[in-house]
């Protein structure tokens, strides 16, 4: 007790008293907030184990049973749940047959394995996350600017009314009339195929928002004059009528010559 009576005014042991008092506080905090989370973490590590399940029995055969790629499939390190999520639920991957693309199909998986393989490739090395139902919500975003952007970095692939087109190499740019905003979304963060990559730096996204609603707008507007004819305008519309015309006009006089004779 001496000891501590002659010790008590020392800054240092004032200090010392006060850290401990600091350190006690923050690890019961500490404790009792990150009961949750552990539970959490548990739930998203059995996930993990699951798409570990799936990787191996459907993908390891050509990306590597480490994700490391192979010479039938490239490295999946780094490429994000987000990749996985688009390639998989369009039925891209796995591969029906090697070709020169990925070809949009039914999805062999459901929604939970599909969810399961992206949690696995994602805890291999950090990528882009899945979007959120906020990242892909266009409601109010500007439909015009998303028709300039579109047309400044999207239409050279994918045809100024979001039709798709041929690529070179046998590949091409998919039609987007039936692509979801999650979908693009994803799409745009990690450049399937021959797309490249439109990160935040590139392309923010309130720009993301506004492409989406501008494809959005394209899927759901109408053709008051019929056929839409891949809506490339006036050109294509007028060529069309002028085919129809010659074609019948030579009809036409393939008839008369025949009943002439």
């Amino acid at each position: 007790m001496k000891f501590l009576a002659a010790r008590r005014r020392n800054p240092l042991v004032a200090l010392g008293l006060l850290f401990a008092a600091l350190v006690a506080v923050g690890g019961g905090y500490a404790v009792i907030a990150n009961v949750q989370p552990a539970q959490a973490s548990l739930v998203s590590q059995t996930q993990v184990e699951e798409g570990k399940k799936l990787y191996l029995a459907g993908c390891s055969s050509c990306h590597g049973m480490d994700a490391q790629g192979s010479a039938n499939g490239p490295t999946l390190l780094g490429v994000g749940a987000a990749a996985v999520d688009f390639q998989v639920s369009t039925g891209r991957m796995p591969m029906a047959a090697p070709g020169a693309q990925a070809v949009a199909k039914a999805s062999v998986y459901n929604e939970e394995q599909v969810a399961a393989l992206a949690a696995y490739v994602a805890s291999l090395a950090p990528g882009p996350a899945i979007p959120t139902a906020e990242d892909v919500s266009f409601e109010g975003a500007n439909v015009a600017e998303g028709g300039v952007l579109f047309r400044t970095n999207c239409a050279q692939c994918h045809q100024a009314a979001g039709q798709g087109g041929a690529l070179t190499q046998g590949k091409w740019a998919p039609n987007l009339m039936k692509a979801t905003p999650t979908e693009i979304y994803e799409a745009m963060i990690t450049g399937p195929q021959s797309m490249p990559i439109f990160s935040d730096g590139t392309l923010p996204k309130e720009n993301k928002q506004q492409i989406i609603a501008y494809i959005n707008n394209l899927q759901n507007a109408s053709s008051p004059g019929g056929l839409d004819l891949g809506r490339l305008g006036p050109v294509t519309e007028g060529l069309f009528l002028w085919t129809a015309v010659f074609a019948a006009l030579i009809g036409a006089a393939i008839w008369i010559g025949i009943k002439a004779r």
